[in-house]
């Protein structure tokens, strides 16, 4: 039997896990991130954006604010970048604005490793990931795109590279994909200059 990252218990469990091993540290990270982009921008902390799920389904993604209030709902390769904050732009670097997504692990509309969940209205990358199947995973914090460092304004590329992570999947490929995204990778869906 191959391996599956849609049937696997074995992925569901490992983001189960880390969720844990990494919640108090994050939360406290989180906290000490939100009250410095309070003071930067006197604004929410929290950015929550409806975003397309596993089969279609929307759900409510859960970040760090980055950018400035009224910059709109759009993709971060569609921004300027002077939308966004001074402590948005380090919170980015380090990619700290992503451990709020702890939350969306934890509750199974996101894993840790997948695609990058696109928003209800890139009607084109939803449909280049149905006809690949790479609708059928739970989006992550961190993918094989992503990794690669593209960005969702290649949606059909996109898909095809995403669904080489279902016929290739395994727990060793999950953990170097996070290791990979931890020491650097991941620069995918920058905003343009």
């Amino acid at each position: 039997m191959r391996n599956d990252p849609i049937k696997s218990k074995g992925k569901r469990l490992l983001d189960l896990a880390l969720v844990l091993a990494l919640g108090l540290p994050s939360a406290l990270a989180c906290l000490g991130a939100a009250l410095l982009i309070w003071l930067d921008d006197r604004a929410n902390p929290f950015f929550v954006q409806l975003r397309v799920g596993r089969d279609g389904k929307l759900f409510r993604l859960v970040k760090l604010r980055t950018m400035r209030v009224g910059t709109g709902d759009r993709p971060s390769h569609e921004t300027m970048r002077n939308s966004i904050t001074r402590v948005g732009a380090l919170l980015r670097r380090t990619k700290l604005d992503e451990l709020p997504q702890l939350w969306n692990v934890l509750i199974g509309d996101m894993s840790f490793v997948g695609p990058r969940p696109g928003l209800p209205s890139q009607l084109t990358l939803t449909d280049s990931r149905r006809s690949h199947g790479v609708d059928r995973l739970r989006p992550g914090i961190t993918g094989v795109s992503q990794v690669q460092g593209l960005d969702m304004s290649t949606p059909e590329l996109l898909a095809k590279t995403d669904a080489t992570y279902i016929s290739n999947w395994s727990v060793r490929r999950d953990f170097s994909l996070l290791l990979r995204t931890a020491m650097g990778g991941g620069r995918g869906d920058a905003a343009k200059l």
